[in-house]
């Protein structure tokens, strides 16, 4: 079984296929969308399946134009080329000189049939036409580099935009310049037009900023800083309506409506994710549909498994959330490092914060609020250091108690403080200075408030009464931990070492119970499935495996391209989370143990796992191939040849064959039903004159009612069968058939055997010789034991003989 993961299986987030690489150049036509990667171009319909592929370019494609029955594609290389869409072939390939027009823009303008007007890094533009393959008029340009062509409302002017900022409203049709801004950001990035009435002209820039101009009065009309985090890499208004779409490099899509006064724009709705790879994942309350995820970009947000309707970001940390409103997203220096490690629970997450987080080489942990989407009033950290701030002291690990009022923080010097989250106030410590000598490497808080758990550095675990503060039991473990992770449910904690081994503490007996070994790299986190039953483990050699901690074993092993950052698992069981190293996605692996058959046998040592792909959009080929091969496992008919087997039948089948006279005897009705005599319409009277009734004659019938079966009975598939083992000597078939019947059934086929009900001796020594070769080969034992006890009670004479026999020997 070497292929990828037995347990848990792939599930892509969105409908429709990926392609294998990122995606370098997008455009759009009315019918299909066109993507390319490297120097590969590919055309989808209905946004989920490649219907074309256009492959020609040597170098990576840069600029894409949809033109009407062909696309246009132009690659670093400065070649040109046109494709007709439905054949995917060539009409038209075009060489330029990098040095004297290397193509930077391409746009089709509007009413221009056959025509493309490109744009150069020289400054310079050319008007194209496709069809005859001839230059129709070259511009001289402002001998600054072309960024982005736009077309304009109205006919024969484009928006040209340049490096320096400069912003050139052109007609193409005079060679006219009809108007000039200039924006103090940067080269322009990205231009496009509003047509529901208003002479608006949006321009983006490398920064974030987006600026308005007034076309009519040629002039700023407002400023939308900080749209983005970073460059605007597009952005389009939607026809006839005031919305403009932007998108940029900080992983974020958003739509803004220009419904205020001057003419300024708000967020009506957006889809963002992390600018920067995610740093700790973990599902929020017990519905398994919210993850929340910490990244290195220093926000903290919620992605929702059932639509991503329901995402939303809780924010950027900062020490004073006033001032850098007031500074801006850029000058903001009172921002706080990403977030390391958080803790949440739901538990009275409508009256104050729920979350408390950890950031990177930061003593102060902060609070979060969940349902208001921000982060929380409270700043936890020791009241020592509430004046100043130490250079090489922070906090490491964080726990939340079930009932979300403590939170318990363990700082680098081995201290353990215990913080009220409501009012934010510090109460108390573990430990007269500090709890360990060593950092504080894991934190747990047990689910009835009574026990906190704390390991260090220097290779010791402590457990400590939560309320008192006072230490119950220290041990040394084998290797300094790198983190912990209780289950509370169970009472089992997982514990990592430096040397990447895994050990379970129980934490009733305070006895390791369990250990396993088997990663070649640091241990980077650690999950539990809801009952308890499996541990899931992610290591820095980019294996994720599955413990069975009821038998010890590895039934799970997959790797993946890049190391698992973080795990988490599903409170319902459904799903496996997981975020990678240099990643921006949340990828989701589905539990297949919950819909298919799937074997949790034990993985041999020599078990080599293959590499997995991430969860994408791509069909993955081999998953069928997969399920097919984890059939269930089908035991051997007998064990051993000195073991007697047992059938699989339900006790009713045979255990019930001695007692037939009995539940008969039960089974029948005290009186026998009573027919009424039938009354003639006209009741028959004696002639005379004295009217009397005729009596009803009594039945004078004598005759038996019994009889002879022997004569009638015809030979049933049993007898027929056991008539052939004569022969052969093979009764697998008849007993095969004996199985399938009910007791009562089995009563009147052993009956049917002997010559009183139409049978004969040999088909009896048949049947004899069926219970003896069962006997003999110890299996159907115990079916073997009542067939025979219900043959010799049978009321036959030859049977009677065999027992008198018996009795006499």
């Amino acid at each position: 079984s070497k292929k990828f993961n037995r347990t848990f299986n792939r599930r892509a987030f969105l409908w429709g296929n990926a392609l294998p690489q990122d995606i370098t150049c997008l455009a759009a036509d009315r019918m299909l969308i066109f993507a390319s990667y490297d120097n590969i171009l590919h055309a989808f319909a209905r946004n989920k399946e490649v219907v074309h592929t256009y492959g020609g370019h040597k170098a990576r494609i840069h600029l894409l134009q949809p033109f009407g029955d062909h696309v246009i594609s132009v690659d670093v290389d400065n070649i040109l080329i046109v494709w007709n869409i439905q054949s995917e072939e060539k009409y038209l390939q075009v060489d330029f000189d990098k040095a004297t027009f290397a193509v930077s823009a391409v746009l089709h303008p509007s009413t221009y049939l056959n025509k493309i007007l490109l744009g150069s890094e020289q400054g310079s533009l050319q008007l194209w036409n496709i069809r005859s393959n001839k230059l129709l008029y070259s511009f001289p340009g402002w001998h600054l580099a072309v960024t982005t062509l736009e077309q304009a409302p109205a006919v024969d002017v484009v928006a040209v935009g340049l490096v320096s900022g400069h912003i050139i409203v052109h007609n193409i049709k005079f060679d006219e310049t009809l108007m000039k801004f200039q924006q103090d950001w940067g080269p322009i990035t990205a231009i496009s037009f509003r047509t529901d009435g208003h002479p608006v002209m949006a321009a983006g820039s490398p920064v974030g900023h987006i600026a308005l101009w007034d076309l009519e009065e040629k002039k700023l009309m407002c400023q939308m800083q900080d749209a983005h985090s970073t460059a605007i890499a597009g952005m389009s208004f939607v026809p006839g309506e005031p919305l403009l779409i932007t998108n940029g490099a900080d992983n974020a899509i958003r739509v803004w409506i220009f419904d205020g006064p001057g003419g300024t724009g708000r967020i009506l709705r957006s889809r963002m994710g992390h600018s920067a790879p995610p740093t700790k994942i973990r599902y929020h309350g017990q519905n398994g549909e919210q993850i929340l995820s910490a990244g290195q970009d220093g926000t903290l947000q919620s992605f929702s498994t059932v639509h991503e309707k329901f995402n939303k970001s809780l924010g950027r940390g900062s020490i004073n959330k006033k001032k850098s409103k007031k500074k801006g997203l850029k000058l903001d220096t009172m921002v706080l490092p990403p977030i390391t490690v958080f803790a949440s629970e739901v538990a009275h997450q409508s009256d104050w914060d729920n979350i408390v987080a950890c950031h990177q080489g930061y003593i102060t942990c902060t609070t979060w609020n969940y349902q208001k989407s921000s982060m929380g009033a409270h700043k936890l950290r020791p009241e020592e250091f509430s004046k100043h701030k130490p250079i090489d002291i922070h906090a490491t690990v964080i726990d939340i108690t079930s009932c979300g009022n403590f939170a318990v923080i363990g700082l680098s010097t081995g201290q353990v403080d215990v913080y009220n989250m409501q009012s934010g106030i510090h109460r108390g410590l573990y430990g007269k200075e500090r709890a360990h000598e060593g950092a504080i490497r894991g934190v747990a808080v047990d689910g009835l408030n009574q026990l906190v758990i704390t390991a260090g550095s220097e290779g010791l675990i402590k457990f400590w009464k939560f309320k008192t503060k006072d230490l119950i039991y220290s041990t040394e473990l084998p290797s300094s931990p790198s983190g912990l992770l209780l289950h509370r449910d169970s009472g089992i904690l997982g514990i990592a070492f430096d040397d990447f081994s895994i050990n379970a503490l129980d934490i009733e007996t305070r006895k390791i119970v369990r250990t396993f070994s088997g990663h070649h790299g640091r241990i980077n986190d650690m999950t539990f499935s809801p009952d308890g039953r499996w541990l899931i483990t992610s290591s820095m050699d980019c294996t994720i495996k599955t413990w069975d901690l009821p038998s010890g074993c590895l039934i799970d092993c997959f790797l993946v391209d890049s190391a698992a950052v973080s795990l988490t698992m599903s409170p319902t069981g459904d799903f496996l989370a997981s975020t990678h190293v240099d990643d921006l996605g949340i990828y989701l692996w589905s539990n297949r143990s919950l819909y298919s058959l799937v074997s949790l046998r034990p993985l041999p040592a020599d078990y080599e796992p293959s590499v997995v792909t991430c969860p994408s959009t791509c069909p993955v080929q081999g998953d069928e191939e997969t399920c097919d091969e984890m059939i269930e496992y089908v035991s051997p008919e007998q064990l051993g040849e000195q073991l007697v087997t047992l059938s699989s039948l339900p006790e009713s089948r045979w255990k019930n064959l001695l007692s037939l006279d009995i539940i008969k005897k039960k089974n029948k009705p005290r009186e026998p039903p009573k027919v009424p005599k039938s009354a003639p319409f006209f009741i028959p009277t004696v002639p005379g004159l004295i009217p009397r009734y005729i009596a009803p004659e009594e039945g004078n019938d004598t005759q038996s009612k019994v009889v002879n079966l022997g004569v009638l009975a015809q030979k049933s598939d049993f007898y027929i069968q056991l008539e052939e083992a004569l022969s052969t000597n093979e009764y697998t078939a008849p007993l095969r058939l004996l199985k399938s019947l009910g007791p009562s059934n089995i009563e009147i086929e052993l009956r049917g055997l002997a010559p009183e009900g139409g049978g004969s001796m040999e088909v009896m020594l048949s049947f004899l010789r069926m219970i003896e070769m069962m006997l003999i080969k110890k299996y159907n034992f115990e079916l073997a034991q009542a067939y025979l006890a219900l043959f010799l009670k049978l009321p036959s004479e030859q049977v009677v003989q065999m027992n008198r026999s018996r009795s006499v020997e």
